[in-house]
């Protein structure tokens, strides 16, 4: 196990939507049968210990605890059994989202892109098996989400394969797998905890926008 320093922003951050089968439960949705991706701009950016701002445009803000997949090498139409050789390590990432606003356009783009919308952290972890790691989320010292990474419908040679299909991954990008079950809302002066195995703990604070 090695850990590495994270204070490079990506390219991109590629997110999965609905990969953990107990949020799909959560949610009475389907399983997908491929992953359903979208995009956080680097803009969304922040790192351990940094502030969230809550967007004045929003009522509704909520935390989503994830595993987060950092590359190594730019790829490009990598197979799953050499996903491993582009990853540079792992690290936890909390996907925040305008629930509202998600909900009023019916698409993703707006809700997930807010500057302070990617807080990841505290480091990157390489040397370690991301399919079974227990992943939590504290809401001001009061345990939100619990699963473990097993639970992935899309495990993670699967993802950096199928997104590097599609487009090319550069160093630093970052793949955010997916959040389990029991999302939900923060409010200003909230204190949010990501806890993953092996990894450890990344820590923001959620302050007003201005």
């Amino acid at each position: 196990m090695k850990i590495l320093k994270f204070n490079k922003k990506p390219s991109k951050i590629v997110a999965v939507g609905l990969n953990y089968i107990d949020h799909a439960k959560e949610l009475n949705m389907r399983i997908p049968d491929e992953p359903v991706i979208f995009l956080k701009p680097p803009s969304s950016v922040i790192f351990n210990n940094e502030k969230i701002k809550y967007p004045k445009m929003s009522k509704q803000v909520d935390y989503e605890a994830e595993l987060a997949v950092v590359i190594g090498k730019k790829c490009k139409n990598v197979s799953e059994e050499n996903s491993k050789k582009y990853i540079l390590g792992y690290a936890c990432l909390n996907d925040v989202t305008a629930r509202d606003l998600q909900k009023k356009d019916r698409q993703w783009t707006r809700a997930k892109s807010f500057d302070t919308f990617c807080p990841v952290g505290p480091h990157i972890v390489s040397g370690i098996n991301p399919d079974q790691l227990k992943i939590e989320l504290f809401l001001n010292g009061k345990l939100k989400q619990s699963s473990n990474t097993k639970n992935l419908i899309f495990k993670i040679g699967k993802l950096v394969s199928f997104i590097s299909k599609i487009m090319t991954l550069e160093k630093y990008d970052v793949i955010a797998t997916g959040t389990p079950v029991g999302v939900g809302p923060v409010k200003i002066g909230d204190k949010i905890e990501v806890k993953i195995e092996k990894i450890g703990t990344l820590k923001n604070y959620v302050v007003s926008e201005k």
